[in-house]
Parts: structure tokens; C-alpha cells; sequence
């Protein structure tokens, strides 16, 4: 009788259902403090902010531009400085308090392939019996990452490491390039689900609104289904008052690309086309984006004379302020003008920060 295969999929490690699971962890064991407005923008750093680790400092901006004599390098030790300090922790050690969800996650997705490898280990060895002589490779064995290893302990310890080492740290290094690679999807989708314990866990907020993760358009009061053959469009979040039916309709971008700003304007132009009920919905972006060009487009983007967006939330809008302040911009008069326009939107509270726009919803 064949072994009973295991009853997980790996790739659920990083899975809605997941997510949410640890999220509720987080909130009920892990959170060193209470969910609150004022709170709400540490509790998000500490779950999705990561140490882009080929500079050692918090990610604030594309890894490319970050690099070492480049003049993000010199924004990001600013911003790495800072939010060490807000969060009470030092430079050195800031990397031990965040990236929670995906550190989380990432344990459940070994814990789950090592339970499915062992699960398959008699099987794989029955099938490769009749080769046995022939020397096959190894599942995931990677004879250059293995020489490079070798390579360098044999260089660092002047002695041949036994084989099996070599081959272990091998697969450890894999596993931890494959569980990275997962990290945009669980920050995508992972900012919108703790956006949505964060309000669900709000008293004022969940008690007023229905919270709604990753809805179909039409599935909210007074919107229409698409028509014909058009895609059924999702909104990923949306907030609907009990009382009144008042519709917030949240777009959850972690950082705005040329391409997210194309679908702003088309996902608005969708809403519009499709209310039915003739009462007017709110739009919000909610980002962590510290480009000031695209910051800045987001706040100033309008179709028929007026501003897409009701509210541009920021996770903590101090942050790009202390980024852009911290040295004088010597890049390209567009990067200069952007961070102009950035800081009066940020100054003027036409970026607002999560603190106040969760208090908001609340009054």
C-alpha cells in the first residue's frame, strides 16, 4: 500500500490561509503591544519590513539604486537609523524585530518539505535502485553551488569539509533562495490581510464597518456586475458602514510601479462605470512607497478635474520625510522636483499617515 502522502502543500505556507493564521498569532502572542491607531504602522513594519540583505539595511527603495556610493545607499542608513530608534531596538539588532509574517512563513514551508521529503524518501530510493550503478545525480543537487562552498570553507578552515556538509549547507542555501523568491506575494497580498487584522482589530473601526479582504466588485452594495465578457475586477480591500452602506474601496499597494499607476486609473474608471447605486464611494491608496516622484503622481493623479484618490495613506509618512531631508538631492531635476512636490504633499497631510487615517474612520 502506497505511504499517505502529506496533507500540505508547500507552496501554503505562503498562502491566504496561512497568512491569516499567523497574523492571528502575531496578534494574540507575539505583539509586544495592543492594536491601536497610534500603534498601527509598527505592527506593520514588524510583520512585512524586510533587511534587504545585499546592503544589510531596511528596504526602503529598489535594491539597484540602494547599492553602496549610490545616493539611496546613503537614504537607506538614514532610514534604517530612524526606524531602529522608533521601534526601540539598535541598528545592529533592528533585524530581529521585523519581517515576522515572512520569517513565520518560511519556517511552515520547511517544516512542510521536510515532512513531504521524508514522506518520499523510501519511494525515491525504491525508484532509483535499478541506476544505482550508474551514479545518477541527486535530487537538487547543484555541483557548482557544492564547489563553491567547498571552495570557500577549505579556503576559511584549511581542511576538506566532509561531503555531507557540503551538500547540507547546499540545500540550505537553496531553500533559502526559494523562500525568498516568495517574498513579493506575501508582501503584496500579506500588506492587504494585516491591513485587515489591523482593522479588525480596531474597537470603533470593526464595529462600523464591515471589513472586507479581496472582494469582487460586484459583491459590494450597489456596484454591478461586469458586463458581457469583462473581467470580474477585485478590489483588495473594502470597508462598508453598517449603518449608511458607505463604501471605501482601499487599494493596498506595499509600493506604486509605473504599471500599478496605469491600473489606478483604470480600476477607478471600473468603480465609476460600474455604481449603480448613485452615491459616491470613497477611494484610498494605502502604500509604503518612498520614491517621491511616485508618491507625489499618486496624490496629483485626477480624471474629469478631479483627484482619484479620497485619501493617500502612507504606513508612517515621517519615514520618507527624514529619507528626503536627510541629505540634499544631487540626482536629476525630476528626482528634485518630485521630492519637492512629495514633502508638500507629506507637509500638507495630503498624505496622511495610517495613525490618522484609522483615527478617521473611527469618528
Amino acid at each position: 500500500m502506497p505511504e499517505k502522502e502529506v496533507d500540505f502543500d508547500v507552496n501554503r505556507a505562503f498562502g491566504a490561509d496561512n497568512r491569516a493564521r499567523l497574523l492571528d498569532v502575531y496578534f494574540s502572542t507575539v505583539a509586544t503591544e495592543p492594536v491601536s491607531a497610534e500603534s498601527a504602522w509598527r505592527h506593520t513594519y514588524r510583520l512585512l519590513m524586510w533587511i534587504d540583505r545585499t546592503i544589510g539595511l531596511a528596504h526602503c527603495y529598489e535594491s539597484d539604486k540602494c547599492q553602496p556610493g549610490r545616493p539611496w545607499y546613503a537614504r537607506s542608513l538614514r532610514f534604517h537609523q530612524w526606524l531602529a530608534a522608533e521601534l526601540g531596538t539598535t541598528a545592529r539588532d533592528l533585524a530581529g524585530g521585523i519581517d515576522w509574517l515572512f520569517a513565520a512563513a518560511a519556517q511552515d514551508l520547511a517544516r512542510a518539505a521536510n515532512a513531504r521529503a521524508v514522506n518520499r524518501e523510501s519511494r525515491t530510493w525504491a525508484q532509483r535502485e535499478p541506476y544505482e550503478s550508474d551514479n545518477m545525480p541527486l535530487p537538487g543537487e547543484d555541483l557548482e553551488l557544492e564547489a563553491l562552498i567547498k571552495e570557500t570553507l577549505v579556503s576559511g578552515l584549511g581542511a576538506v569539509p566532509p561531503q555531507e556538509l557540503v551538500r547540507l549547507l547546499a540545500e540550505r542555501v537553496q531553500a533559502h533562495l526559494s523562500s525568498e523568491n516568495k517574498r513579493k506575494n506575501l508582501v503584496g497580498e500579506g500588506f492587504e490581510d494585516t491591513l485587515a487584522g489591523l482593522l479588525t482589530r480596531l474597537h470603533g473601526v470593526s464595529d462600523v464597518y464591515e471589513i472586507v479582504v479581496r472582494p469582487a466588485l460586484h459583491e459590494l452594495p450597489g456596484f454591478n456586475r461586469p458586463r458581457g465578457g469583462e473581467k470580474t475586477r477585485k478590489v483588495d480591500l473594502a470597508l462598508v458602514r453598517r449603518q449608511d452602506r458607505r463604501r471605501i474601496l482601499v487599494s493596498c499597494k506595499w509600493s506604486v510601479r509605473s504599471d500599478r499607476e496605469e491600473q489606478f486609473a483604470t480600476d477607478f474608471e471600473t468603480y465609476a462605470r460600474l455604481e449603480a447605486s448613485g452615491n459616491s464611494f470613497d477611494y484610498v491608496l494605502v502604500t509604503n512607497e518612498f520614491d517621491p516622484a511616485r508618491l507625489a503622481a499618486a496624490c496629483e493623479m485626477r480624471r474629469l478635474n478631479q483627484v482619484i484618490f479620497t485619501d493617500v495613506v502612507h504606513v508612517n509618512p515621517h519615514g520618507p520625510r527624514v529619507v528626503y531631508e536627510a541629505l540634499p538631492n544631487t540626482t536629476t531635476q525630476r528626482q528634485s522636483s518630485g521630492t519637492t512636490r512629495a514633502l508638500s504633499h507629506i507637509n500638507s497631510g495630503r498624505v496622511a499617515s495610517l495613525e490618522h487615517w484609522l483615527s478617521q474612520l473611527g469618528t
